[in-house]
């Protein structure tokens, strides 16, 4: 079953709904969506329940966790939200693996009397409850500190009304020891065993040591050998303390010198606003139709005609400096002219969401400088005021 929510239906999931006519929970974006009479729409609280015991549930928005959490109480889904959810108790969960992390949780009312002074530095600092990278930070030194502070009190109210509590907290924050080594977001279920499966790896390109955006996602034949035993190893262990079985997750992992740290993990969805999809593009995967009937990637086959490729995940993100109210227009078909080749682009409202959009790209390894450069790119060219 699919719960739909904002910000984006792509559509690869709404034409994958309708063609394997799986079911679907009625609310105002199933309705709007538009889906054919013979998609079985659910749309109270006990025939979800009883649905849940007995098959799978995936969401395409974290949006969506409010209303599972209100309504399906007595789930065990509902217990899996919170662990992820919380960052600090998923902290407190998995001490066992990683009995030296450090961490620790701090109110926004009571950030200005902290002392972080004898904090090993640098650290994070980030909501309890978070998506997107929103009011995550890096802090190296006291002025990095009280800049994060005052943009974090600036921001506390428009966040918050931008999506539900149990997606971003605006009020409740963790600080965490800065986690070295290459980042990576991976797609992965358990199945009905409580086995992992990952059914995409991509790392996550930064432009410097202090950047914390989303811009850039990178997938390639080399990504997935080099990493899909160590990140099914790490799954397999978690799942062995945590009793997971038949429930899809987006892991967000640093690997260095060969040890595998989590960030975090965030439940009942893969990559977010269908991001996911670019492992359909790259792979031939559907991330949808391979969790609900689990089926699981024979990567050996897969990968065997990838050499030499690149898929990415563009994320374009307005500018902090920009004010919103004061952006006309942004030039898509300039910015589509930079890239060999864009797979799909999709936009977004700029009024409603701190990004423009989002491009999917097949870059050859021997030109990605086109990725390189959009990396450091603020976009400035293209928007127009």
């Amino acid at each position: 079953m699919f719960i739909l929510e904002n910000p984006y239906v792509s559509d690869l999931l709404r034409n994958t709904i309708e063609k394997k006519n799986y079911d679907v929970v009625l609310n105002d974006i199933s309705s709007e969506l538009g889906f054919s009479e013979d998609i079985v729409l659910r749309n109270d609280e006990e025939s979800i329940i009883n649905y849940c015991d007995k098959k799978l549930l995936y969401t395409n928005s974290e949006n969506s966790i409010e209303w599972i959490v209100e309504n399906l109480t007595s789930s065990k889904i509902v217990e899996y939200i919170d662990i992820f959810k919380n960052k600090y108790r998923f902290r407190e969960l998995i001490g066992s693996i990683y009995p030296d992390f450090q961490f620790m949780e701090i109110n926004i009312d009571a950030i200005d009397s902290i002392d972080i002074s004898p904090l090993k530095k640098p650290f994070i600092l980030k909501p309890k409850y978070g998506f997107l990278s929103i009011g995550v930070y890096t802090i190296t030194n006291e002025n990095d500190w009280h800049e994060a502070v005052k943009e974090i009190k600036e921001n506390t109210e428009s966040h918050g009304n931008l999506f539900p509590k149990e997606v971003i907290s605006p009020k409740n924050f963790i600080i965490e020891e800065f986690i070295q080594g290459t980042e990576y977001a991976v797609d992965a279920y358990y199945d009905n065993e409580g086995k992992p499966v990952v059914i995409n790896i991509l790392e996550h390109k930064f432009s410097s040591s202090e950047d914390v955006s989303d811009r850039l996602y990178i997938t390639s034949k080399k990504i997935i050998e080099e990493n899909l035993q160590r990140i099914t190893a790490f799954l397999q262990k978690l799942g062995d303390i945590l009793h997971i079985k038949s429930f899809p997750l987006h892991v967000e992992v640093r690997i260095h010198n060969n040890q595998l740290v989590p960030i975090e993990i965030n439940p009942m969805r893969f990559a977010g606003w269908c991001t996911t999809d670019i492992v359909y593009y790259a792979y031939g995967i559907n991330p949808y139709e391979y969790f609900i009937e689990q089926k699981k990637p024979i990567w050996k086959n897969i990968l065997a005609d990838k050499e030499g490729k690149i898929y990415s995940v563009i994320i374009l993100d307005k500018p902090k400096d920009i004010n919103t109210s004061k952006i006309q227009h942004f030039d898509y078909d300039s910015l589509i002219s930079r890239f060999n080749h864009v797979i799909e682009y999709r936009k977004t409202d700029i009024s409603k969401y701190p990004i423009f959009g989002m491009l999917f790209t097949e870059t050859p390894e021997d030109k990605d400088n086109e990725l390189k450069e959009i990396l450091t790119n603020n976009l400035k060219e293209f928007i127009k005021i």
